[in-house]
């Protein structure tokens, strides 16, 4: 849903909040019209009223460089645990669009403006532009009900600038196009831009990218990486792990095995949601097991939500934490998170929804907070392509400024 605001100045912003596909349980409530027919209940409707008529007549005249004071009220306002009273998408859709609005009032780009919002809690880190975790093939809930797994990555190698992951990832993903087209794989793409092909197990997946990877002028392993966003809520069911690749499920003790020898054997750097979001002692072992080698990313375990993350932090569940706005609800909530992960010295990664809109708020976030990663799709389609192109920008006007 989006949202507009207008200053006393006459200026204008508007801000277009997302909706997720894949979502953990412990995520605050995007409200939806469940019981209107219209558009077949996924209407928000009753999310637009509550901006216009409670939540927007509340705040009209508050500053909008309070953007403490203003999440408070819409919080306090809600009154519930997960925003389940007004929604989560009407309270963030406010909170956002008073970020935009308040860095139009001083005068300063957004991500400058968040910088100055994360500092003023602790958030002490240089801006800087965060690499791009490119989602080249889809599964679960994202592709077909082709493969299990939900996200196959490319990751650029740290020491490349933005322009030059960018320019990686395009060259990829075309090369990965053509390879599954040659193999006569299905290679339409999924919701987040990434192909969606009709493959036998999730191995050979890494095998197409092992392979198209080969076939550019890029090496594995030292211009590139491969990473995973596993989902594994979507396929465990009474404490075992389904899966294609095995002709059985899997109890946590021998999906971890499997992990050793997938990451073993593509080299893995980066893996999101290896475990069921409440499984929290296999969360343990794989951190306790592997984090030396591997960034161990917690999304439906930690859900943007400071009390979970707090209690990964204790339990040392993961070293990473994937945040999203509307897992919460409001700027304030979603900063509070960052400062918790980074003060444990995690890795940050902000990411995007499945139900993306061409808003590019995300990414001057994630440079304002110094974020390590980026999860916004593949090189493909309007609404992942708009954030790649404010980060390209973003990154040409800080080298003007050297």
């Amino acid at each position: 849903m989006e949202t507009a605001c207008m200053l006393e100045s006459g200026q204008v912003g508007v801000s277009s909040v997302p909706a997720g596909t894949s979502t953990g349980t412990h995520e605050a409530l995007e409200l939806r019209d469940i019981n209107n027919p219209r558009y077949l209940g996924q209407g928000v409707a009753q999310a637009v009223r509550n901006v216009n008529s409670v939540l927007g007549p509340a705040v009209v005249g508050m500053d909008p460089t309070d953007q403490v004071g203003i999440d408070k009220k819409l919080i306090s306002m809600d009154g519930t645990e997960n925003k389940s009273k007004y929604g989560a998408n009407a309270i963030l859709s406010i909170s956002e669009v008073v970020t935009k609005c308040a860095s139009m009032a001083v005068n300063q780009p957004l991500y400058s403006w968040v910088y100055s919002l994360a500092n003023k809690i602790g958030i002490n880190q240089k801006i800087k532009i965060p690499i791009p975790l490119f989602n080249m093939i889809n599964g679960g809930k994202h592709g077909a009900g082709n493969l299990d797994f939900q996200e196959f990555w490319v990751v650029p190698a740290s020491n490349k600038s933005f322009a030059e992951g960018l320019q990686i990832g395009a060259e990829i993903y075309q090369t990965i196009g053509a390879n599954l087209a040659r193999r006569g794989a299905i290679h339409s793409v999924g919701q987040e831009g990434g192909y969606a092909p009709n493959l036998f197990t999730n191995t050979d997946a890494f095998e197409v990218f092992v392979e198209s990877i080969k076939e550019t002028k890029y090496s594995l392993g030292l211009d590139v990486f491969l990473g995973l966003d596993v989902a594994a809520n979507t396929f465990y069911k009474d404490g075992l792990y389904t899966i294609k690749d095995k002709s059985s499920g899997m109890d946590d003790v021998a999906f971890l095995e499997f992990y050793k020898s997938l990451f073993s054997q593509f080299k893995l750097a980066i893996v999101e949601d290896a475990f069921y979001e409440d499984d929290w002692d296999s969360w343990k072992r794989l951190t306790s097991e592997m984090s030396n080698d591997l960034i161990v990313v917690g999304d439906d375990l930690l859900a943007t939500n400071l009390k979970r993350v707090k209690k990964a932090i204790e339990e040392k569940s993961c070293n990473g934490a994937v945040i999203k706005p509307n897992q919460i609800g409001t700027v304030s909530e979603t900063l509070n998170v960052v400062k918790a992960a980074k003060d444990a010295g995690w890795k940050i990664v902000v990411s995007h929804r499945s139900g993306e809109t061409n808003d590019s708020f995300i990414a001057d976030f994630a440079v304002g907070i110094a974020a390590d990663y980026i999860k916004s799709g593949a090189p493909a389609r309007g609404e992942r392509v708009a954030k790649y192109n404010r980060l390209a920008a973003i990154e040409q006007e800080l080298s003007q400024m050297k």
